[in-house]
């Protein structure tokens, strides 16, 4: 055997050796795959294949053990691909979508309120026989009538609420009239008999205007006596008890 091959041989032995003593060391590390070597035939051939320059193989083994036993250290298997971290998303909640109902009222809405007339105060009621201080002229009434109703002097009770004889039948509604608290009517309160019954003549009527026809009558109380409000419309031919 020449010199040339026995150096080849020598320097294949360390090759093997260096890779088993470095298979050994590398723990945890997954086998090499095996790669079918082609064997030439021949006298005298190396069963290893030949290589140019071997300390650069050695070389290559050592940076590949290092790797390994860095990987090892760092809690991972050699060999295995470290799996990404998953991030969890979690969705924000869709912003609530406002709901519309047709048959209900927008929040925002502004209330509507309706706008009335001024309606004329309210006619006083009191028993009969007593006096009020004051009292408001309803539709249809006049202070004669009011002068009547409540058994007093038609002269002073223009005169207690600052007006003349001439303003008495152009009064409005609404006109607050002074009752006076003595004195009497002169002359009989009474304009028409009763009890008795009216037939409404016109729409306009009310339970004011007709007590004044029969002069000494509250409406309140012919209110009563048919069951209905005192401010309650009336209708034309409808019949009216009057106490």
């Amino acid at each position: 055997m020449s010199n040339n091959k026995r150096s080849l041989l020598a320097i294949s032995i360390f090759v093997v050796s260096t890779m088993l003593i470095s298979a050994c060391t590398q723990s945890l590390s997954s086998a090499p795959l095996a790669t079918p070597t082609v064997i030439p035939d021949g006298l005298f051939v190396s069963p290893f294949p030949s290589v140019e320059n071997p300390m650069a193989m050695i070389e290559e083994f050592a940076k590949q053990t290092a790797a390994a036993q860095t990987s090892v250290a760092g809690g991972e298997t050699p060999g295995t691909p470290s799996t990404p971290a998953t991030l969890e998303v979690t969705p924000q909640a869709d912003a609530a979508t406002p709901t519309t109902d047709v048959f209900s009222t927008p929040t925002n809405a502004q209330p509507v309120t309706a706008t009335s007339q001024p309606a004329a105060a309210a006619a006083t009621s009191v028993p009969p026989g007593v006096r009020p201080a004051t009292y408001t002229l309803q539709k249809g009434e006049f202070p004669y009538c009011i002068a009547r109703r409540f058994n007093v002097d038609p002269d002073q009770l223009l005169s207690l609420s600052g007006l003349t004889s001439t303003q008495a039948n152009s009064l409005s509604t609404g006109t607050v009239l002074t009752i006076p608290q003595s004195g009497s009517f002169p002359g009989n309160r009474a304009l028409v008999s009763h009890p008795a019954t009216y037939n409404v003549l016109s729409a306009d009527e009310t339970l004011h205007s007709i007590a004044c026809k029969y002069g000494d009558v509250d409406p309140n109380a012919i209110a009563t006596a048919n069951n209905i409000s005192v401010s309650a419309k009336l209708t034309v031919g409808q019949t009216l008890q009057i106490p």
